[in-house]
């Protein structure tokens, strides 16, 4: 029987963006059950007009036999012409968008339009409550919701309440161990890359590896390094390193080497950004996951968090916010039994603490306060706040153990992802049984026409 052919419409899988990453695992991850076309986006896309088949190279990469992938690079994500187009020679079965909806208008007002013939797929989520009825209408857009985290699986419950259950379903960002997994620590490469960057003489490895925005808080990172440092003796910072893995200045976040400079100049940052611009590989990023002793994650918001997962998948342990989809990596618990997608339905979220027993790999900080933000075109959400003297005090829990104890809590956060649907093979099970699911239940939408009265 001939393979379906899905239409992903998300950042091109070839560049290094988060969503990109994802996008190239869910193709890959499930070649061997559909056929991929990708409307891949980028700001200015080089490669723009170009039809790229990747096709050949999947055996030789990836041992993918009869593998069909196909990306048409755009600028931006495209518009209803190049949709159109792409649609007529590649005449797909479904069509599966991700990121913010708000990068789609274009294409939700086509809906009706592509819905008469095929499905419309969306992996979607939301960083924070109240429950964004603004979104509803795009959420109506789609015949299939796979929410990323279980809050956002409970928000696309409460606001679609006539949905059946094959419509929203649960599918989390999974890592690969293709990118990511374990590496001793007398590995030579591990060794030298930990020499190349200035911290191979310390103890106690501190990373950030985020954007440098506002939402995602890197001043309170250094900040909370900077309380936890303040209770070390001098022999003991001596041991200590809090890296950066971002660009050290950003219009939409702050100029961290300059707030380094103002407000602990004496301890040790690090900062990885490449002088020439280019961005980690997959094996410089693992080495550097594996290099941490933890991973920190304090964002005001946050829809998932690769950054924690990823930390999880080598076996390094996690401090961060209870917000947003960074909950799923927490392991809350329930009467001694993890929270799952359901129990967010009626419970929302549990940044305020409800349910306090949580794995032994994360260390978590709970918002102090909660202010509600938001634009015109998303006119209201909660943003997270916690303390970063919160965070200090989790820091000198981490620090006062020894490195093998951090390492066994790590390899429970493993053993956790590996449980839980965060690998790139369950997420790829988890696409595959929900898209069917739908093909198998979608019924195309009525045709309607206007008549003279």
């Amino acid at each position: 029987m001939a393979k379906k052919k899905i239409l992903l419409m998300s950042d091109d899988l070839r560049m290094h963006s988060g969503v990109a990453t994802v996008s190239k695992d869910i193709v890959f991850e499930t070649l061997n059950e559909y056929d991929w076309v990708q409307i891949g986006g980028a700001i200015s896309h080089p490669e723009k007009g170009k039809i790229v088949d990747m096709s050949k190279g999947l055996e030789k990469d990836f041992g993918i036999k009869d593998g069909y992938l196909r990306i048409y690079p755009v600028d931006g994500y495209g518009n209803e012409d190049i949709l159109r187009e792409v649609m007529t020679i590649e005449k797909p079965d479904a069509i599966l968008h991700y990121t913010d909806p708000r990068f789609w208008i274009w294409f939700y007002n086509m809906e009706s339009e592509i819905r008469r013939e095929i499905p419309i797929f969306y992996y979607n989520i939301w960083d924070d409550l109240p429950d964004p009825q603004y979104n509803t209408n795009y959420y109506k857009s789609s015949d299939l919701l796979m929410g990323i985290s279980k809050q956002t699986y409970g928000i696309n419950k409460r606001l679609l309440p006539n949905y059946e259950d094959w419509q929203i379903t649960y599918v989390p960002h999974g890592i690969s161990n293709r990118r990511f997994h374990k590496v001793e620590d007398d590995d030579t490469s591990l060794l030298d890359f930990e020499a190349k960057h200035g911290i191979a003489d310390k103890k106690f490895k501190i990373l950030y590896s985020n954007r440098n925005i506002r939402r995602k808080q890197p001043g309170d990172v250094l900040l909370a390094y900077k309380y936890f440092m303040d209770e070390l003796t001098p022999e003991q910072r001596r041991d200590c390193v809090l890296i950066y893995h971002c660009s050290p200045v950003d219009d939409n976040g702050t100029d961290l080497p300059r707030v380094h400079r103002h407000l602990c100049p004496e301890y040790d940052v690090c900062f990885t950004y490449q002088t020439d611009g280019r961005p980690f590989e997959d094996k410089e990023m693992n080495l550097l996951f594996n290099s941490a002793d933890v991973y920190i994650n304090l964002a005001s918001n946050e829809g998932f968090g690769l950054g924690s997962a990823e930390a999880l998948t080598v076996g390094t342990p996690i401090i961060v916010n209870v917000t947003g989809g960074l909950q799923d990596q927490c392991g809350f618990k329930k009467d001694g039994k993890f929270l799952t997608p359901d129990d967010y339905v009626e419970l929302g979220t549990n940044h305020d603490g409800k349910y306090k027993e949580h794995g032994e790999w994360v260390f978590p900080v709970y918002p102090s306060n909660r202010s509600l933000q938001g634009s015109p075109m998303t006119p209201y959400i909660w943003d997270d706040r916690c303390m970063p003297e919160d965070a200090a005090e989790q820091l000198r829990k981490l620090y006062d153990m020894d490195r093998e104890e951090r390492k066994r809590l790590g390899s429970l956060g493993t053993e956790f992802c590996k449980e839980n649907l965060m690998t790139s093979q369950a997420m790829g099970q988890r696409f595959i049984d929900s898209m069917n699911g739908a093909f198998d239940n979608w019924k195309p939408q009525p045709k309607y026409y206007m008549e003279a009265v």
